[in-house]
Order: C-alpha cells, then structure tokens, then sequence
C-alpha cells in the first residue's frame, strides 16, 4: 500500500528561546508565543530547532520547552519535535526523551557522509519507533542529499513521511522530491521563505518559519483559495523585512526576539552567546522593520 501525504499543510512555527534577565528559559513567555501562533492560524510547531538557539540549549532545557508547548498546544496541532544532533548516542538519547514526553513526530538533521553511513543512522530511529520522521537536507552550498537516496529512505522506511528542503537554491529540488514521489512525501520549505510564492507554485505542502504569523497564514489562504495576486501582493510587502533578516541566521534570531518583545510576548529580547553581534545600525534598522510589520499585521 503506498503512504498517503502527511496531513499538515500550511505554517509551521518555529520557535524562539524566550530567555529571562537571569539567562534561563522563561516558561510563561514560550507558552504565550505559542498561543500567539495557534491563534494566528499555524497549522503545527517546530522545537527545538536552530531558531531556537538549540546548540546553546542544555538537554533539560530542550526537555522543558518541549513539555511546555506539548502542554500548551494540548493536541490542537502537531508537535514536531527537534533532534538536531550530530553525536549519534546524544541524538538517539535526545529521540527516546520526546517520545517519553509523548512527542512522537520527530525532525532529524543528520551529516551526510555517504549513504550507508546516512541510511543506518535513520534506521537507528526509526527502530525507537516515532510516529513520524522528517528530515532536514540541509545544505547552504549545493544540492543536498541525493534524490535516490531520499527515494530509498521514503520507500523502504514506513515513519518517513516528511522532508524540509533547505537547499539553496531549494526551487528545483522541491520540484524533483515531488516529481519523484508523485507528491506522496510531504516537502516542507525552511530557509527559503523569501521564495515562498515560488514554493507554492511548485507544490510545497508546507513552510517553517519564524514570526509575523499571521501575515504567513494569510498569503498561504490566499493562494490557496486562488486569489495568487492578492497572496503575491501581500508577500511583496514584507520582502523588506526577510531582506534584512535572512542575511544571516542570527539577524534573523535577533530580529524576531525584538519583534516578540515588541508585541509583548517575550518579556526581553535576549539572545544567547555566541552570536553575531547587533550593531546600532542593526538596532535602528530592526526598529523601523517592526514597527512596520506591527501595522501589516494589524491590517491583516
């Protein structure tokens, strides 16, 4: 029997670390974020992931903020839970503690050597039996991993259902994965929002992103319901602010934490070190930016 596409369509929020004065993880911040998103329209989340500074992140701290969306999110959308891990006995202690926690849809970003080293290190949790894999093919300078690999895995492992594209440039592998697979394996879009338009031309199920929600769910109904010019117009709108943030992972983790202070969501903007550093020009920039998306999305 062939796998029928993953039903999650839509925006996948992908979550910051609210942190205190103190450095710690603020619990209440993080719940208000994701009752923000859920009533913007999200469609699951997404954490811990590298938005959320997870390499900073301790493995109790990891814990923690995955018990308290679970707890928050209480069923209404799916839970993914980040497995981010390069070490393989941390990544597959990491796993068994989400599925402890009830969280059985897993994302893994494993390095790719070769493909039987790739291979057997899905396999290793697979066999911890999640509900659902997704893998990350993530890869900033060239094609990511091989098509025939991603087709091996999809048909011979049952939990692989899902694969979030970060490839730059992402547009022609979405359209191969699809093509491939007759659009059976769900694609998820990352890094590449600023091609979201372009994403859903080709077929893209779903996107994971940071903030301005409800401005992201809009353009995804729009389209959806074919009203493309008025999904493309609204995108165009914001292409200052993913101009600006998407230069680089950590001005984009900089930008959205103030964007949630600004909101009242995150009581601080807080980020952990190490991090590229934000500039008083970086300052002024991000301020003018925010207050510009506050009046988008009040529009919206």
């Amino acid at each position: 029997m062939e796998k029928e596409i993953y039903p999650l369509f839509g925006i996948v929020a992908v979550l910051n670390t609210p942190f205190t004065q103190n450095d710690k993880i603020d619990i209440s911040a993080l719940k208000r974020h994701v009752e923000a998103a859920i009533q913007a329209g999200v469609a699951s989340f997404l954490v811990p992931a590298m938005a959320s500074e997870v390499a900073k992140l301790s493995m109790m701290e990891r814990h923690r903020m995955v018990a308290a969306v679970l707890e928050q999110v209480n069923s209404r959308v799916p839970v993914i839970g980040g497995a981010g891990e390069p070490d393989k006995s941390r990544r597959e202690k990491i796993v068994k503690d989400l599925l402890a926690l009830g969280c059985g849809n897993i994302l893994l970003q494993i390095d790719y050597r070769n493909d039987d080293q790739y291979i057997k290190d899905v396999l290793a949790i697979s066999n911890l039996r999640p509900d659902m894999l997704m893998l990350q093919d993530w890869d900033f300078g060239g094609s990511g991993l091989p098509l025939s690999l991603i087709l091996r895995l999809f048909e011979e492992i049952d939990v692989f259902r899902c694969l979030k594209i970060e490839t730059v440039p992402a547009g022609t592998k979405y359209t191969a994965v699809l093509n491939a697979t007759n659009g059976r394996l769900h694609v998820s879009g990352g890094w590449a929002v600023s091609q979201m338009p372009e994403g859903l031309e080709r077929g893209v199920h779903a996107f994971m992103l940071t903030g301005m929600y409800e401005i992201y769910t809009t353009i995804y109904s729009l389209y959806k319901e074919g009203r493309t010019a008025e999904a493309q117009k609204l995108f165009y709108k914001i292409l200052p602010v993913l101009s600006f943030s998407n230069q680089h992972l950590d001005i984009s983790i900089h930008f959205f934490k103030r964007l949630l202070y600004s909101q009242g969501i995150y009581p601080t903007a807080n980020v952990r070190e190490p991090i590229l550093p934000f500039d008083d020009i970086h300052e002024h920039t991000a301020n003018r930016l925010i207050e510009y998306v506050m009046k988008l999305i009040a529009q919206v």
